[in-house]
């Protein structure tokens, strides 16, 4: 462990923790234009603040959308040291602020992550994640640097250039999105290189993974192909960027989110109610140090569940509760001729077919009696043979999701790869309704 004293900290002085937090955030929330008339109301909360949370107000993209830029900013802008900003993957990006404890914090975190992961002072990080205003290649990079690591600031793209320098530097972890792994991997296979008699390819030990949503088949695929050990790393840039929480190498069963900065909750995505552990649900954080914007009871989107620590502690003698990797987001869902469906259902069926490569996508249309049309491509392993691969494919949708989708079974290379996250929907019906307009 990084931190030990803060990573095994009894349940119980945890909670207290928490508490002597929760109260002093209500104070940072009073300096925050957005919180300061939400939370006129809330003093009781400062009595017992864990048991009033579930009283409290959430807070949402659109909340933050809407008091686009400062609207969330807690300290004089003379304070702020560095701005980032989400993706914008699902609409119009959102500025988060840092003042200089936040990314102290920040990279606190990120050392523990990956000190879970395997890293250790000395090692060398291959980071992969995207450098700017994405949070993954600057938050991973200052948690490196801070464990003692030595860091090869990489970035995303260049495969190739990528491959060499993995061969020639010789790193002990990677850091980079799923996809992105696989995309390594086949271009260690191209050019050929440290595939000794089908020996490890590299130094690689161990990777960190986040970003998208993966599956436990593509973490075998990665790890047979890599020869590493794999964990998935969670956060989030409204919430402070990578390192809210993390897999152990010990167990790699569960994450463990970092709860004396982030403390979670998990409800039902249509009423708010707490959901039971276990029961899968809408991730909500709140920060508990954040300084320049702290935010309370956010909704990510994300569906986990939650273990309880009290019922299974870790082997790997962290106490902080653990939550489920992320199932899926609440918006990701499809629902096709009124059959629910998560994209990370579809990966697992065609994973479990070995002359399938990870490389697929669902595109939407609309058929023209006005229903909608869920087409799986998928590309095939080299040298697989795709004879009646398609139909087989489509059977086991049909017997397990209970969807018959059309399945088209692409040659290697034929789908578009990504530099950042992968793409895995692709909406096309609003192109049509427009094409008959």
């Amino acid at each position: 462990m990084f931190q030990p004293e803060w990573e095994a900290l009894p349940r119980g002085e945890l909670a207290r923790l928490q508490d002597e937090r929760l109260r002093r955030l209500w104070e940072r929330l009073d300096a925050s234009p957005f919180y300061r008339g939400r939370m006129a109301g809330s003093r009781a909360a400062r009595a017992e603040p864990r048991a009033a949370l579930s009283d409290l107000p959430f807070t949402t993209k659109a909340d933050l959308r809407d008091a686009y830029p400062w609207g969330f900013v807690a300290v004089p802008p003379e304070a702020v040291r560095r701005l980032h900003a989400s993706s914008g993957t699902r609409g119009k990006p959102t500025v988060v602020a840092y003042t200089d404890g936040d990314l102290a914090v920040w990279a606190d975190v990120v050392a523990r992550a990956l000190a879970a992961a395997g890293g250790q002072p000395g090692h060398r990080l291959h980071n992969a994640y995207g450098y700017g205003l994405f949070t993954g290649g600057l938050g991973l990079h200052q948690g490196a640097e801070r464990l003692g690591m030595t860091v090869v600031p990489v970035s995303g793209g260049a495969t190739r250039r990528q491959v060499t320098l993995i061969q020639d530097l010789k790193p002990h972890g990677l850091a980079c999105t799923p996809s992105f792994a696989l995309r390594l991997a086949d271009t260690m296979d191209d050019m050929r290189e440290g595939r000794g008699g089908g020996g490890s390819p590299s130094s690689l030990a161990y990777a960190v993974l986040g970003a998208e949503p993966w599956t436990e088949a593509m973490r075998d695929r990665i790890e047979a192909r890599l020869h590493v050990k794999a964990v998935d790393i969670y956060g989030l840039s409204e919430i402070v960027g990578p390192g809210v929480a993390i897999e152990c190498q010990e167990e790699q069963h569960g994450l463990h989110i970092f709860e004396d900065h982030f403390y979670p909750e998990v409800v039902d995505p249509k009423t708010g109610v707490a959901c039971p552990p276990g029961t899968v649900g809408e991730l909500v954080l709140t920060t508990l140090s954040k300084e320049a914007m702290p935010l309370l009871r956010y909704r990510t989107g994300d569906l986990v569940s939650l273990m309880d620590e009290a019922d299974r502690p870790c082997r790997c003698g962290r106490t902080h509760r653990r939550m489920s990797r992320v199932a899926g987001r609440v918006d990701d869902m499809l629902i096709v001729r009124g059959v629910n469906v998560f994209p990370s259902e579809i990966e697992r069926i065609l994973l479990s077919f070995p002359a399938l490569a990870p490389e697929w996508r669902v595109v939407l249309t609309r058929a023209g009696d006005g229903l909608d049309v869920a087409t799986v491509h998928v590309e095939q392993q080299a040298g697989a043979i795709p004879e009646n691969l398609a139909a087989a494919v489509a059977g086991r949708f049909r017997a397990e999701l209970g969807l018959s989708f059309p399945v088209v079974v692409e040659a290697p290379g034929a789908l578009p790869r990504p530099e950042g996250k992968a793409v895995r929907v692709v909406d096309q019906r609003g192109q049509a309704e427009g094409a008959r307009a």
